[in-house]
């Protein structure tokens, strides 16, 4: 298949798949491969009455906890910390006391920096009861550890620390004021220090906490959850913090994932422990294992054939990055409504990566 052909395909079942969808405002994909020669990135939609653009910057929900887990092994490769470290070895007695009571039973003092990067310490999760607050009223304004103290007193532990995966944003929370307690220095302002300016991500920013250090021509894409645009939402930045802030055109996603793949931020071995250190995620995402933020395709006979394995990250508003070995192929996107929770996933499996695949075949 000429690379005509596959990135017609691939543009067409994108566009189909946003025109045909009253819901989605506005979607974005980028595709890249110089094993097929594929390079396209698209848009669909509009941002207001702003013709989606390619070049915009986007908020990727979730697909920002890479960065995060990104920049703690950037730390363990700094001898600043070690991912076995107990938790309480970098946070205050405010933030542990009672952090996770399980059943009676007290085991704050257990949970690991892996427990919270691979999304097993037993913690509840803040984010959406806190954010359903916050569209139920608008002025009122909760910082990140507010959010953590808040769970502490009104939600309930799931289990054991590493017994099993739990899905969280409070996880990623603690990670970035770990990294505070480590660096001295605003969550945001290490992102940029370790992370955007090494891979010369110029547009790039968190989102209501820092600005880019080249300002875009073009608007930051909206973002749509319960049928809000949270795109400048006031008070939502705390719910994203070390969860979910980034925003950066997907150009320079792609720049980062070929940072990651190519061994230029993290060392060889540092990659290999947050892609095995890996715990099965449960509905809605069956099929799936859970690293250190990153999630991999789990090989299933009939459905899901190892020549579709892949791995990489996913935002709640349908929102993936991901790259896929078997074609060298990074396919990065968003249809930035969280109606795609899970339907983002399998449009980038079931129409993109099959499209490679049948691309590499024909190749071969």
């Amino acid at each position: 298949m000429p690379k005509t052909d596959v990135e017609s395909k691939i543009e067409n079942l994108f566009r189909k798949q946003v025109q045909e969808d009253k819901k989605v405002k506005n979607a974005y994909l980028l595709v890249h491969s110089d094993k097929l020669g594929v390079h396209m990135n698209i848009a669909e939609g509009k941002t207001g009455d702003f013709e989606a653009h390619p070049a915009q910057p986007n908020h990727l929900a979730s697909v920002g906890k890479l960065f995060t887990a990104t920049v703690m092994g950037i730390l363990q490769e700094r001898s600043e910390l070690c991912f076995g470290d107990k938790i309480s070895k970098y946070l205050d007695r405010e933030i542990m006391q009672g952090l996770h009571v399980y059943k009676g039973q007290e085991y704050s003092g257990d949970i690991k920096i892996s427990h919270l990067l691979n999304q097993s310490s037993g913690l509840d999760d803040v984010f959406f009861p806190l954010l359903k607050r916050l569209i139920e009223n608008p002025e009122r304004q909760v910082t990140t550890r507010e959010a953590i103290l808040w769970g502490k007193e009104n939600l309930k532990t799931r289990f054991k620390p590493g017994a099993k995966h739990f899905y969280t944003d409070t996880n990623y929370f603690l990670l970035g004021l770990i990294v505070e307690s480590i660096i001295q220095k605003p969550f945001q302002q290490v992102m940029h220090e370790l992370v955007f300016d090494p891979l010369n991500m110029k547009h790039a920013y968190m989102n209501d906490y820092s600005t880019p250090q080249v300002p875009s021509p073009y608007p930051t894409a909206g973002i749509h959850l319960y049928g809000i645009n949270f795109q400048g939402y006031k008070g939502i930045a705390p719910l994203d913090y070390s969860g979910s802030s980034v925003i950066a055109p997907l150009e320079e996603y792609l720049e980062f994932m070929k940072g990651l793949v190519n061994h230029k931020i993290l060392k060889e071995e540092t990659l290999r422990e947050m892609l095995d250190n890996a715990l099965p995620m449960g509905f809605p995402a069956m099929g799936f294992d859970y690293g250190y933020s990153i999630w991999k395709v789990r090989k299933i006979p009939f459905l899901m054939p190892a020549k579709y394995y892949s791995w990489g990250c996913v935002g709640v508003t349908g929102a993936f990055m991901f790259y896929h070995p078997g074609t060298a192929s990074y396919i990065i996107g968003t249809f930035n409504d969280m109606s795609y929770q899970s339907k983002g996933l399998r449009f980038m499996l079931s129409k993109v990566v099959r499209q490679l695949v049948a691309a590499n075949k024909n190749t071969e």
